[in-house]
């Protein structure tokens, strides 16, 4: 009969719940969310009804059992003469405790059966109790979680703690619920979400002195709204393409696009949203991209990503857009960057106008592109005809000049000196007379290389003309000037030539002059080493003389 009765119960609350779950389909999709909720209370009420009904009988049941222990007691003592108050109250109290004991084992499988997690959290919030259910929720016992020294740092997820631990503490200050969602935090770092409620546990005397937590697992919940939301983004996505291609008038856009193909210049628009909303052909070709590519709609971030690995310096460039987008100037500079593969480029960017709105606000930025690689080897070939020596690729004369007032200008600022050496071969006008030209250019180049082999990084070389050469040395003592002038002597005196099987050598006479010793300008400083220079053949060539030691 007790059995027919709880099913009878069961039954009534499925079919309550299955009248609902129908009237919640009829409500159809618009109305989902209202519904959903409206059929989880329904659901809850019945289990709730029936579950009440049922401890109800139980709790009859065992009122009956008691009273019948009694009268059995009462009744073997009227039958043995009678048992004292004191056996009576000993009979009360074992009868009492079966009832407790039975009651701790029916809450026990009613906590076990639970299908989400229940925990008790004292004042400090430490966890006190928590329900088996943990384990299948996120695959930790709940012996493991109450042994935790902090089981809300071993439970919930780093990126939700602090928000758990501030509204736990809210619960108990304030003596009032709170509802909110958090992830949970798995062995092997899975994760589950779960909706939280967390209500104050009271003492005898109406004190907080705890909180207990009641977790649901939404976890399905939370990825079918995060694929959602990717969908949505998708969709959106392609309506702005569409729109996109709509707006404009389609002869209006083939005439554009031809034009814009056929330039050398990369072209490429993006709007407020930092998208792309068009490119020409040479811009894809500057970028050695794919002509099928499709970079509509492709967010900044997106392109930057694609063009890092080509780039020389990929963070002083990206640097340099986000201090283009973010300056005031509508044109900016011309900015020169360099590509891995040895090429140059230049952007140049300007805000685009709406024309709706009158020019006050942009619409967005066109970057142009141009590869100037062929440009720079070009002027780099001028500079070196212009500043190199063609034969010796020594610089010349020019530059001499050039680098002559530059470190004396340095010089005079610093306080320093600046030497210079004025070298002129002897024994090379017979070697080009009999031997020929060609001889002569293999005497300077095979010189110039070997003399460059003992000049220093910090000085400089020059040819100044015929069988002249020069050099200049920055922060120059004479000590140091006559050292270098005497292993320059001794190298080209070692140089020998073979030609027509006959052989043939050549020595040096070096001239040494300081500024400011010798010389306070760059015409008197050449003056001085010359005549030095000329000083060193009168007396006997191949050898070095200083300028002032006449």
């Amino acid at each position: 009969m007790k059995n027919a009765s709880a099913l009878l119960i069961s039954v009534l609350a499925a079919l309550g719940a299955a009248l609902l779950a129908t009237l919640v389909l009829w409500l159809g999709v618009e109305n989902g969310r209202f519904a959903g909720g409206l059929a989880v209370l329904a659901v809850a009420a019945f289990a709730g009804l029936a579950t009440h009904c049922h401890l109800r009988r139980q709790w009859q049941r065992r009122n009956g059992e008691q009273s019948a222990l009694a009268e059995h007691v009462r009744r073997l003592g009227d039958g043995v003469g009678g048992v004292d108050e004191s056996a009576l109250q000993t009979a009360g109290a074992l009868s009492g405790l079966a009832t407790v004991t039975l009651e701790v084992r029916r809450l026990r499988e009613i906590a076990e059966g639970v299908h989400g997690v229940e925990a008790l959290f004292g004042s400090a919030l430490e966890l006190q109790w928590i329900s088996p259910s943990i384990h299948r929720l996120i695959g930790r016992t709940p012996q493991e979680c109450t042994r935790a020294a902090d089981p809300i740092a071993l439970l919930v997820h780093e990126s939700d703690r602090l928000y758990c631990r501030r509204m736990a503490r809210e619960v108990i200050e304030s003596n009032a619920g709170r509802d909110f969602e958090m992830r949970l935090l798995g062995d092997e770092g899975r994760v589950c979400w779960v909706a939280c409620h967390w209500r104050p546990q009271h003492d005898d005397d109406g004190q907080v002195c705890g909180v207990r937590m009641s977790a649901e697992d939404i976890q399905g919940r939370k990825e079918a709204e995060y694929k959602l939301l990717e969908t949505v983004a998708e969709l959106r996505r392609a309506q702005a393409l569409r729109e996109n291609y709509l707006s404009r008038s389609n002869d209006e856009r083939q005439r554009l696009a031809a034009l814009l193909n056929v330039i050398r210049l990369g072209i490429l628009f993006m709007d407020r949203e930092h998208r792309v909303t068009y490119y020409n052909r040479a811009m894809l070709d500057i970028w050695r991209m794919p002509a099928n590519e499709n970079l509509i709609g492709v967010r900044d971030v997106v392109l930057e990503h694609k063009v890092a690995t080509l780039l020389e310096a990929p963070e002083a460039y990206f640097a340099h857009i986000r201090e283009v987008v973010t300056s005031r100037g509508e044109v900016s500079e011309p900015h020169e960057f360099r590509l891995k593969d040895g090429r140059i480029l230049t952007d140049l960017s300007s805000v685009v106008s709406s024309a709706a709105a009158g020019g006050a606000r942009g619409i967005g930025r066109v970057w142009i592109y141009e590869d100037v690689t062929e440009q720079r080897q070009v002027a780099e070939k001028l500079v070196a005809l212009a500043e190199r020596d063609p034969l010796t690729n020594l610089f010349n004369r020019r530059r001499f000049h050039e680098e002559l007032e530059r470190l004396l200008a340095d010089a005079s600022r610093r306080g320093v000196r600046v030497g210079l050496l004025a070298i002129d071969l002897d024994g090379f006008k017979p070697i080009n007379d009999e031997f020929g030209h060609q001889a002569g250019d293999e005497v300077l180049v095979t010189l110039a290389r070997e003399v460059g082999g003992i000049i220093r990084r910090n000085e400089l070389f020059f040819r100044l003309g015929g069988d002249e050469f020069g050099v200049l040395v920055p922060d120059a003592e004479s000590t140091e000037l006559v050292g270098l002038a005497s292993r320059i002597v001794r190298g080209i005196e070692a140089l020998r030539f073979t030609f027509d099987g006959r052989p043939a050598r050549l020595t040096a006479s070096l001239g040494i002059a300081l500024y400011p010793d010798h010389a306070t300008n760059g015409e008197a400083l050449i003056a001085a080493a010359d005549h030095a220079m000329y000083r060193s053949k009168n007396e006997g060539r191949n050898r070095c003389s200083i300028a002032g030691e006449d």
